[in-house]
């Protein structure tokens, strides 16, 4: 790769955490929906794997935020036009935002529904519980915090990937060369 298209391109360790972070929340919603009509020890367990990943996404969301202070992010395309780089500063923006509003909020809701009892990461340690109220209010509160919070985050999910792929297929202008790593 050359040195402009290594400058066009996010860091090694950007697209990993922006891949492996996009496919826990795609595996966390799948997880949730499918959930709903299980019975009630299956869906138990699944939703055991849904919070101990809820809370891998917060971390590495957190690991994402450090990396992105600390490697400057190559700048965007030339050929965006003025509206379509700002929404993309707005959207980055707000998925970092929901990448730590939902697991925050995921967080809250065990903690205030279990009254305290701590998050189980996949059996191999605890995470302590959020210092909250397990009051019925506090625990709407976060259930519907956590709720909406989700819901914003999948119509951004959807807005991201017509946009990835209305630069990919219309435009050609190799936005998406910047983030995937099987294409040069």
């Amino acid at each position: 790769m050359s040195t402009i298209d290594a400058q066009a391109r996010y860091s090694r360790g950007a697209i990993a955490l922006h891949w492996i972070i996009a496919l826990l929340i795609m595996g966390n919603f799948v997880g949730a929906w499918v959930s709903e009509d299980m019975p009630r020890p299956e869906k138990m367990e699944l939703m055991g794997y849904h919070k101990a990943f809820g809370m891998l996404i917060l971390g590495l969301t957190v690991l994402r935020i450090i990396w992105r202070l600390t490697h400057t992010p190559p700048p965007l395309e030339e050929t965006l036009k003025a509206w379509e780089a700002a929404l993309a500063k707005v959207t980055h923006a707000l998925f970092y935002f929901l990448m730590l509003a939902v697991p925050m909020a995921g967080w809250g809701l065990h903690s205030a529904f279990s009254q305290g009892k701590p998050v189980s990461f996949l059996r191999l340690f605890n995470i302590p519980a959020l210092p909250v109220g397990s009051d019925k209010a506090t625990t709407g509160l976060f259930h519907e915090l956590h709720e909406v919070f989700a819901g914003a985050m999948l119509l951004l999910f959807v807005l991201h990937v017509a946009a990835a792929l209305k630069h990919h297929l219309l435009d050609k202008d190799g936005t998406m060369r910047r983030m995937v790593p099987w294409m040069k």
